[in-house]
């Protein structure tokens, strides 16, 4: 029994060092630029095993030097309550899984039908603090123990850093194609302009890429991208700005 005991307690003092490593972390990045993040790391070690090559765009902005319009796209399109909730919006993460769970159930009745078979589109609820939460410091795979570390980390942003703060990380950040990474190195590659210049419809089409943005970044002319960006555009002006 002893020995059990011993391995339960060196396993809790385990985790709770992780917690205070993540606790050091996000409050150096209260004065400091995150170099990179996690998941920035894994798709630099992708691109050189894959292509043997590293294709890297990324510069800093301030928070004042982003687009206004960028930020509001951003949120109407990835997280319209961002300055309300705690981190973690769960009346949309309700809806998501209700969503998913439909889907899963219609899926399994046209699996007796093999011509009507096909893939579940799994629909989230992450928050924009919780997107940056597991960019920053966890891998993609999808267990309920890194979602739970996943909510951890995303109180901890929601503690120590402001939502500004938050905003301006994730906009610096979050990937908007191959090797294209924050708002102006995405700003550049598509538009040739700064990230402070860019329009209200030019923001929507970024917002709008940020889920799939390498899918996007090869379907420019994409239907489904100007129709999106377009809604977006008429949601940006309620858009709440932290």
């Amino acid at each position: 029994m002893k020995p059990l005991l011993r391995w339960l307690l060196l396993l809790l003092l385990a985790v709770l060092a992780l917690q205070l490593f993540f606790v050091l972390r996000i409050a150096t990045m209260a004065l400091l630029a995150p170099q990179s993040s996690a998941f920035q790391r894994s798709e630099a070690w992708r691109l050189v095993s894959e292509k043997d090559q590293l294709q890297w765009r990324q510069q800093w902005v301030s928070y004042e030097k982003l687009s206004e319009h960028l930020k509001r796209a951003v949120i109407a399109s990835e997280d319209d309550s961002f300055v309300d909730h705690d981190g973690i919006d769960w009346e949309a993460l309700e809806k998501a899984w209700q969503k998913n769970t439909r889907a899963e159930a219609r899926a399994a009745k046209r699996a007796t039908k093999p011509a009507k078979t096909g893939r579940v589109k799994v629909v989230g609820g992450s928050t924009i603090t919780q997107q940056l939460a597991k960019n920053l410091f966890l891998s993609g795979e999808r267990t309920l123990l890194r979602k739970g570390q996943e909510f951890v980390i995303t109180l901890l942003l929601e503690t120590i850093l402001s939502k500004q703060r938050i905003l301006e990380i994730y906009l610096n950040s979050v990937e908007w194609g191959e090797g294209v990474f924050g708002a102006e190195a995405a700003a550049q590659h598509y538009f040739r302009k700064r990230a402070s210049e860019l329009t209200p419809l030019e923001a929507a089409r970024l917002a709008v890429m940020l889920p799939r943005p390498r899918y996007f970044e090869k379907l420019p002319n994409s239907g489904y991208l100007a129709e999106r960006a377009a809604v977006i555009a008429e949601r940006m002006p309620k858009a709440q700005l932290p």
